[in-house]
């Protein structure tokens, strides 16, 4: 058994890595050539400035009495230049939203998980093409450019990352310090005759990074004061530069600035999703090449903003992030990044006809060149007959576009030569997409075939081992034929040529050949699947299709789910009629209305908002106080167990209550510390830190019993889950673990109304923790105290076990059981899928912590022989395995 859950851990971890390389594969190519405008560029600097985690909606929105969080930017788009909506792509990140601004192309999700300071990916970008670039802001951006620019001619100028707190008291000083520093370096420059040659330089570039917005919005949220106070000090402090540079510059006119921000953010501070408040950005650009606003006398958008605005009469032009990165390298002409996949915005050039045609003929050429690299690559590691090519651009098409392209061109046509470019530029794309995702298809087969190869094995080892179905048709057991084996071993072999001569990764080989194995192990329980179908014959056909329709709606619901969470309520609420079509509502009506009052509780969940709402600390420690609550009503069963390990449960049980009380504190020091713009404390951190790991640690030191074990993971994982929690969601693992425990005893009263033998347990001390916890469980809603006396009051608690008792044995597992013969049954009657491994550190632990309690001792004989003695106790009753295991428990 062990073995089968490694491999099982290891068949899923190959899973989820499958995922990665099907879906989440880095997008670029190498060996281009660099493409550029041959003419002149308008302008010979950039200036970009960069809000991190800026809405497009608070920036422009203006009050009742049209007074702008940004006045200076809002007189650009009025007076000066042209703005729009610059939409991102999902993950809304810092780190892809920036690849996208000054790189050109959409950074693939993993690379948010494989590092900030550190490329996972080489690649050019506007920064690296420029002759010089200064930039200031956070050492997370500025140095993941830096890094991946050739030659020294990108300079840096960052803040230390410890000041990017989100509690910190005010955090506008990450802006204030950028702007300062940008002042200190233009005056310093008049004095260095060096730095003011190389700022009269053309093709350079200032980037700013200014991280306070973001840093605010996730401390008091977007819409908060301390939000729009910043949006005030950026538009002040753009004001400034602006002034400073034109003024360093003597109005030459030859500056372009663009202002923008790499994602937005939620009303809730938060952002990473395609929410519009994240993906949709401020966009303002204005100076050298760059057009005058327009005035239009009506526009049409998809959205209501231009009326909420107030800019309805201004001509507004949406793009897509990585047409930035195009528009920045036409304006200083400068090549323009060889893995861009953004598209020149020719409405907001300034320029001749001739100046956009060329730009968008570059434009096409570099995006085409990837399609060209893309498609050899793909050719070069395919074997001819299997290679399917992108039909929708041949080599003859692409010829014939430049060709005609090239012609308007000289003949003055310049719009037929745009949108000729244009028409190019899909295809190209939709080229790259078609060889990007080329081996979807085949990974997606080979990793199905595991997954349902994997799901039918375990199927197969459950009707194996704990169902009767296998055993319903008497038979001798045969091995398989070594033509089985012979087979599935040839085809391993065929398919790792395949994969050989195509020069695969080597996770291809994983991918391919971990279906060979599985479908092996499948198809060598063959008499178990003849047992199976066996069964299934003689099964009553309407109730086969029954079931067959249950399931299938079950599966389903789980699927809808994923895109409507109300599905899940759904279902819940089917669940809870479940004791009504069996016997379980007249033998069994407490359990029964326990479980119906648990699911429709649950069901309230899948209801409530994902997130956006406002934190309820309350809540939190609502839920911290149940469990509380919990562990109390669970401490009188351990001091009264007779077992010689009652003071160290007691011991754990208390600790693990600490650990929760300690997750209440945190919580609730934390919060107000926020609120008074403390910061987080940083004992706060180390304890946080600290109940993390022992959340995953204690439960292992917990008894066996399959109930305590339960409980104890319950406590130990919310301790965490409270530190993770903001609201409600406190409470979801308290109730889903009620259902658990109800569903328990809603098992035990299945098993008995089908028939099986049942061993009557009577409620001592030692057995009966389930129904402790499960009536612990049910109080919740029903009044603790009141319900306990009348638990205590009822019937004796049933185990049930699937094998049949031997004549004239007791039955009661209790002392009078406990001679050898019935000691010998209950031992063969332990179900195996109900017995937790015991761990070989879990022993030296716990004869650990008896060491220490004998060291508080002060008497020193009665110290040792207490320790001497408790050891042989737990070596006997723990080492081997000698105490009786109560089935559920």
């Amino acid at each position: 058994m062990l073995l089968f859950f490694i491999v099982g851990l290891l068949v899923h971890f190959v899973f989820f890595a499958s995922i990665f390389d099907i879906y989440f594969t880095s997008p670029l190519v190498h060996g281009m050539a660099p493409q550029f405008t041959p003419l002149p560029a308008p302008a010979k600097r950039l200036v970009l400035i960069v809000a991190d985690g800026l809405r497009a909606d608070t920036l422009y929105e203006v009050d009742e009495n049209r007074n702008s969080k940004a006045p200076f930017i809002r007189n650009i788009i009025m007076h000066e230049g042209s703005w729009g909506i610059s939409h991102t792509h999902v993950p809304t990140e810092s780190r892809p939203g920036h690849v996208a601004l000054i790189a050109g192309f959409y950074e693939d999700v993993s690379a948010v998980a494989k590092g900030w300071k550190e490329n996972p990916v080489e690649f050019d970008s506007l920064i690296n093409e420029s002759k010089y670039t200064w930039s200031w802001g956070s050492p997370d951006i500025l140095n993941m450019f830096a890094k991946g620019a050739t030659g020294n001619h990108v300079f840096t100028c960052s803040y230390d990352a410890d000041n990017e707190d989100f509690g910190a008291k005010d955090v506008t000083k990450l802006d204030t310090w950028v702007f300062d520093r940008v002042k200190e370096f233009f005056h310093a420059a008049r004095n260095n005759q060096s730095l003011f040659s190389k700022l009269n330089e053309e093709k350079i570039v200032f980037f700013l990074h200014l991280l306070g917005i973001d840093t605010n919005g996730h401390a008091h949220r977007p819409t908060s004061r301390e939000y729009g106070d910043n949006i005030k000090i950026v538009d002040e402090g753009i004001k400034e530069i602006v002034a400073l540079i034109e003024e360093f510059y003597g109005n030459d006119e030859k500056t372009v600035f663009v202002f923008t921000s790499d994602h937005g953010m939620t009303d809730w501070g938060s952002h990473g999703a395609g929410h519009p408040s994240e993906t949709c950005t401020p966009f303002v650009t204005w100076g050298a090449g760059i057009k005058y606003p327009q005035k239009v006398p009506a526009q049409q958008f998809n959205d209501a903003y231009l009326k909420e605005w107030k800019l309805e009469y201004w001509k507004r032009q949406d793009i897509n992030q990585a047409d930035i990165a195009p528009l920045m390298a036409s304006l200083i002409g400068v090549p323009f990044p060889l893995n861009s996949v953004g598209v020149l915005p020719v409405g907001y050039l300034n320029n001749t006809e001739v100046f956009k045609a060329e730009s968008m003929f570059t434009n096409a050429k570099q995006i085409l060149e990837q399609f060209k690299v893309k498609m050899t690559q793909k050719k070069e590691v395919t074997l001819p007959f299997l290679f399917t090519p992108f039909k929708l651009l041949s080599d003859s098409k692409q010829l014939d576009i430049l060709r005609k392209a090239r012609s308007y061109i000289r003949q003055g046509k310049y719009d037929e030569a745009v949108f000729l470019c244009k028409e190019l530029i899909q295809l190209s794309l939709q080229g790259l997409s078609y060889y990007h995702t080329y081996d979807r298809f085949f990974l997606g087969i080979n990793v199905l075939l595991g997954f349902v190869g994997w799901a039918s094995y375990t199927i197969l080892l459950i009707i194996k081992f704990h169902s009767s179905c296998s055993r319903s048709v008497s038979r001798e057991v045969k091995k398989p034929s070594h033509l089985l084996l012979c087979s599935f071993v040839a085809i391993g072999i065929l398919m790792a040529f395949f994969l050989l001569i195509q020069t695969c990764p080597w996770t291809y080989y994983v991918y391919c050949l971990l279906p060979v194995p599985i479908w092996y192990a499948v198809l060598r329980e063959y008499q178990v699947i003849q047992d199976l179908v066996t069964s299934l014959l003689t099964f009553p056909p309407s109730h086969f299709v029954g079931y067959l329709l249950a399931c299938t709606l079950g599966i389903e619901v789980l699927v809808l789910s994923f895109f409507y969470r109300y599905m899940l309520t759904a279902g819940l609420i089917v669940f809870a009629g479940w004791p009504f079509i069996t016997q379980l509502w007249t033998r069994a009506k407490s359990i029964s209305l326990s479980w119906i009052f648990f699911c429709l509780l649950l069901a309230v969940f899948p209801m409530m908002p994902v997130v956006g709402r406002k934190p309820d600390i309350f809540l939190v420690m609502g839920a911290g106080l149940l469990v509380l609550l919990l562990s109390l009503f669970v401490v009188p069963s351990l001091i009264k167990r007779k077992d010689g390990f009652v003071s160290d449960k007691l011991f754990l049980h208390l600790l693990q209550m600490l650990g929760t009380a300690l997750s209440m504190y945190i919580v609730y020091s934390t919060h107000n510390s926020l609120l008074k713009k403390q910061g987080l404390p940083l004992i706060n951190q180390i304890v946080s830190w600290i109940i993390l790991g022992s959340s995953f640690i204690v439960p292992l030191l917990s008894p066996r019993r399959l109930s305590e074990r339960l409980f104890s993971i319950l406590v130990s994982s919310m301790s965490t889950y409270l530190l993770l929690s903001t609201g409600y969601e406190a409470l979801f693992p308290l109730v889903l673990s009620c259902l658990m425990f109800v569903w328990m005893h809603m098992e035990q009263e299945t098993l008995q109304l089908s028939g099986v033998s049942c061993v009557q347990k009577s409620f001592s001390h030692g057995s009966c923790h389930i129904r402790h916890h499960g009536f612990a469980f049910f109080l919740l809603g029903e009044g603790l105290w009141q319900l306990a006396r009348y638990w205590n009051k009822h019937q004796p608690l049933r185990d049930c076990h699937v094998h049949d008792h031997r004549p004239g044995v007791s039955q009661r597992p209790g002392a009078a059981a406990h001679n050898e013969e019935t000691q010998t049954l209950w031992q063969t009657q332990k179900p195996s899928h109900l017995m937790l491994p015991k761990l070989s550190f879990y022993i030296w632990i716990r004869v650990l912590i008896l060491l220490l309690k004998g060291m508080l001792i002060k008497d020193s004989a009665r110290r040792w022989i207490l320790m001497f003695g408790t050891f042989c106790s737990y070596k006997e009753n723990h080492m081997w395995d000698s105490e009786p295991t109560d089935d559920l428990d």
